[in-house]
């Protein structure tokens, strides 16, 4: 099979109703606006997962949820954004981008709110709006960058995912002390989350207002995608990382406060760790588009995730600090090497929020298992040690896969032309 996707002819350039002018054709100051706004954005797509993990003891205690229903809470949102990841384009070519994400944007909020309600079925309820309205956002934003940044590909995959990684450090080390300044309630403190995300969707209403973006009878169907080889390997790749990040993001907190840390304490060293993953989310695509291909950086980040984080769960608690430093490192590494290879192995921008929604649409249901299991392991033993091994085999698969993700090339499709 010819390795090479077709490309259109340049006098025809592919465009969809979620693909109007590219982003070099606007002034400084509006492409300056869109980065930060598409900034924002990236940040509320990961409070909801770390704020409930801070507070996990606290959701069980008041509300009666047992260790299944505590597994369940932490995986929802994961599955929700696999489950949701494949309507993204089609919403997008709809009634375009910019609409879609403000769409989301606003129910994020929403759903983040509703989890303040004291019930258990509004806690679920929230949890599942919120992930749906992520698993959009997540799958937007790679075709976006292709779109209107082809020339700072590298810096905005950097920038959000490192946006990414500061959404959940935030509400890792501040959801407690907010608890605490907001009286202790528990609504409220998971409730405020919804505010980052409505002020988001006001900065980003200047997007949809300028849009040029209208709708089309005729559209462009990528095909082919699902039975690519190497399209799989990306999205094998996004899942095992996945899986470990949030592992991580629902499950640190609880096992650093079995060890011995209080809450505030344990909330801290997880914000630390996830404060140094924006900063290789930063780094890393930098390094990722400088190289022929990116085998060799995505099994060294894989290495660097696993590792210390047996040291986060077995180290004497006076090098907690090291590890958890290490970890960041490797495992926000790893989140900017995956969104980049998506990137990188798509030929355009419309091929890119698909194989974004391919990649997350399963990538994101492998990465329900990590969670989930550590939560079982954990009621079937009694402790956290026994997560040692899931990690081990997490990151093995995850090396395995990055190394054919890595490789050199674009995925191979056919672009048809159809009328609605």
């Amino acid at each position: 099979m010819n390795d090479t996707p077709p490309r259109p002819p340049p006098s025809a350039p592919h465009r969809t109703a979620s693909q109007p002018e590219q982003g070099r054709g606007k002034s400084p100051a509006s492409r300056f606006l869109l980065a930060v706004s598409l900034v924002l954005i990236a940040f509320n797509l990961r409070p909801v997962f770390s704020s409930a993990s801070a507070l996990l003891p606290e959701i069980r205690t008041q509300l009666g949820l047992d260790a299944l229903g505590a597994g369940l809470l932490t995986t929802l949102p994961v599955v929700c954004l696999g489950a949701f990841s494949p309507v993204a384009p089609r919403l997008a070519q709809r009634i375009g981008t910019e609409k879609t994400l403000l769409a989301v944007t606003i129910l994020l909020a929403l759903g983040t709110a509703l989890r303040g309600i004291p019930s258990i079925g509004f806690l679920f309820l929230g949890t599942a709006i919120a992930g749906a309205c992520i698993a959009v956002g997540n799958v937007l934003l790679p075709g976006l960058v292709k779109r209107d940044f082809p020339d700072r590909t590298a810096l905005l995959t950097g920038l959000y995912t490192m946006a990414l990684c500061g959404g959940a450090a935030g509400a890792a080390g501040l959801t407690l002390p907010i608890g605490h300044a907001l009286g202790g309630s528990l609504g409220v403190t998971l409730a405020a989350w919804g505010l980052p995300a409505l002020l988001a969707a006001v900065i980003w209403m200047p997007q949809v207002l300028m849009s040029k973006s209208i709708a089309q009878t005729r559209q462009i169907r990528v095909r082919g995608l699902w039975a690519d080889r190497l399209a799989w390997r990306v999205t094998l790749f996004m899942g095992l990382q996945s899986a470990l990040a949030y592992c991580v993001f629902g499950w640190l907190v609880p096992i650093l406060r079995e060890r011995g840390l209080d809450g505030v304490a344990a909330g801290g060293i997880v914000s630390a760790s996830v404060m140094v993953q924006a900063a290789a989310c930063l780094v890393v695509p930098h390094i990722a588009v400088r190289g022929r291909d990116q085998r060799v950086l995505n099994v060294v980040l894989c290495i660097l995730s696993v590792v210390p984080l047996l040291g986060l769960l077995f180290a004497p608690l006076s090098t907690v600090w090291i590890w958890a430093v290490l970890q960041g490192f490797g495992q926000g590494g790893l989140i900017a090497a995956a969104m980049t290879v998506i990137v990188l192995r798509s030929p355009n921008p419309l091929v890119a929020s698909h194989l974004s929604g391919m990649a997350q649409c399963v990538g994101y249901l492998i990465a329900a298992v990590g969670p989930l299991f550590v939560g079982l392991i954990r009621d079937w033993t009694g402790s956290f040690a026994a997560c040692g091994i899931l990690f081990v085999m997490l990151g093995l698969g995850a090396a395995w896969n990055g190394w054919q993700a890595g490789c050199s090339g674009h995925v191979h499709v056919r672009m048809l032309h159809v009328r609605d």
